[in-house]
């Protein structure tokens, strides 16, 4: 597309850093203590993003803007309407549990959450490594800020300095990768890296060597072993509300980047980085799973069990290419995009009871904290026990769906090495479920602790019993989400 679209390419993006600052501004004139006007707005504000990306996705126009530096096409505006729509959630859930904990001081929750958001919108729509880089940078200075919100909570500060630590470090390892392949190419734009790659000029160790650099930064963002340090104390340490925050948006612009770099900037190396991400996936099925076994602290556990699920993904972006044959790509490519979604999707439900069940003075984060849920509310022991059976792979329900369509896309390939894979991860999904269902034996059979009754403000019980469905619906009739990622993937390709 000519320039003129420029605009029309970051209008998703405008909107929320305008309505970020209009948030800020309007909040100073509200001294309530549960800053519902920064609430309203926020949601507001995401709605309309939401609705503006769904209408470009399916307008399924290709639009550059700003000489090439953003992309708007089917794939950035769908993951950008999920994204959005994943803060709506988000906020809808916490927002009893962010006042009873003064983490409403000032609106910081709303606009740190909508900035950070930005960066995943920017992330996603790059088309340029500078581009990237900067969106990378946003997201991650918001989340930093999101952890640390509690101030007087010790294990919150703490899990900030790490997170904060290890990502400039992992930040460090994508600049100097990217810095190394912009040497090596002479280009920043993703499509003339593409172009440099494939003339077969450049010297491929130079390319491999910042390709292991690239891949290196990629995997902390997907929180896959071995840069997986982080997670289990990040997740355990910072408020629920800004764990899920952490663990939803931000894995939808991981996907993207990967897609956006090693697809549509290094797909010539596909035999080199599939090698790599294979090593990933493995090590991630093998010890975020053996590893939540171990785990008491429900958040720590989904810590360990977001390894395992980020291992599915990596595997379905190593299936595309085929002996240099790319004739799988968009089934391989389109089963991990439907995978991702379906992860971020389930995880708002287990965060969300987790909030729910959290009371002032006491946060519900031990596995034990869930016993006999059942006989205090059989409806969020019912919710909380679909999304842990999803997570683990059981028909009907939509986890199960997103693991099949993953080992379908490795085992067409007829590759002996990823059929292996596929055998291995089946292996996994069955030592997985083993400390899912011990949550659902905990929370049915076991004699509840707390009496307390459990109490929801209607908007949150409705949105999480939509979620909840929307688990086993989506699992019953995957199609529609199936063959949506599919065009997405299809129309990326071709573009």
């Amino acid at each position: 597309m000519i320039d003129r679209f420029s605009w029309m390419a970051v209008y998703p993006e405008i909107v929320l850093l305008v309505m970020a600052c209009v948030v800020l501004l309007v909040d100073l004139l509200d001294k309530g203590p549960r800053r519902m006007t920064a609430y309203w707005l926020s949601c507001l504000t995401l709605v309309v993003v939401a609705l503006l990306t769904g209408m470009y996705a399916m307008g399924g126009q290709t639009v550059y803007g700003f000489g090439g530096l953003v992309v708007s096409d089917v794939m950035a505006n769908w993951l950008k309407c999920f994204s959005a729509l994943a803060v709506l959630v988000i906020f809808i859930y916490s927002r009893t549990y962010v006042t009873a904990r003064g983490m409403l001081r000032g609106a910081e929750w709303y606009v740190l959450s909508l900035l950070s958001l930005l960066g995943v919108n920017v992330m996603i729509s790059a088309n340029n490594f500078l581009l990237i880089y900067l969106g990378l940078e946003c997201m991650a200075l918001s989340g930093y800020a999101l952890v640390a919100l509690r101030r007087d909570h010790v294990p919150a500060v703490e899990a900030a300095m790490k997170y904060f630590v290890l990502s400039a470090m992992a930040s460090g390892f994508l600049l100097y990768g990217l810095s190394m392949v912009y040497g090596a190419t002479g280009t920043l734009e993703i499509g003339g890296v593409f172009k440099a790659v494939a003339s077969g000029q450049i010297k491929h160790q130079v390319l491999v060597f910042g390709l292991v650099f690239i891949v290196s930064g990629m995997a902390f963002k997907f929180a896959a072993v071995p840069f997986h340090m982080w997670i289990p104390d990040v997740y355990q340490g910072a408020p629920t509300a800004v764990t899920l925050m952490i663990g939803s948006a931000p894995k939808l612009a991981a996907f993207a980047m990967a897609i956006r770099l090693l697809v549509e900037g290094l797909l010539p190396l596909a035999i080199d980085w599939q090698q790599m991400l294979m090593l990933l996936a493995i090590a991630s099925l093998l010890i975020g799973n053996v590893a939540a076994i171990a785990q008491t602290n429900l958040k720590r556990m989904l810590a360990y069990s977001t390894i395992s699920h980020m291992g599915f993904v990596l595997m379905g972006l190593l299936a595309g290419v085929v002996n240099g044959n790319a004739a799988l790509a968009a089934n391989a490519y389109s089963s991990a995009m439907f995978y991702a979604v379906i992860y971020v999707l389930t995880n708002l439900v287990s965060f969300g009871i987790i909030m729910l069940l959290a009371r002032e003075g006491h946060e519900a984060e031990e596995i034990a904290d869930f016993a006999g849920l059942n006989q205090r509310s059989p409806l969020y022991a019912g919710l909380m026990a679909i999304c842990l059976f999803s997570l683990a792979g059981i028909p009907p329900l939509v986890g199960f769906q997103a693991k099949l369509s993953v080992l379908q896309a490795l085992i067409s390939t007829g590759l002996p090495s990823l059929i292996g894979l596929a055998v291995f991860a089946v292996m996994m999904a069955l030592v997985g479920a083993f400390y899912y269902i011990r949550v659902v034996k905990v929370m049915y059979f076991d004699e509840p602790l707390d009496t307390t009754p459990i109490q929801a403000p209607f908007d949150m019980r409705a949105v999480l019993s939509l979620n909840g469905a929307l688990l086993l619906i989506l699992g019953i009739v995957p199609g529609a989400l199936m063959t949506l990622c599919a065009r997405a993937i299809i129309q990326m390709l071709g573009s």
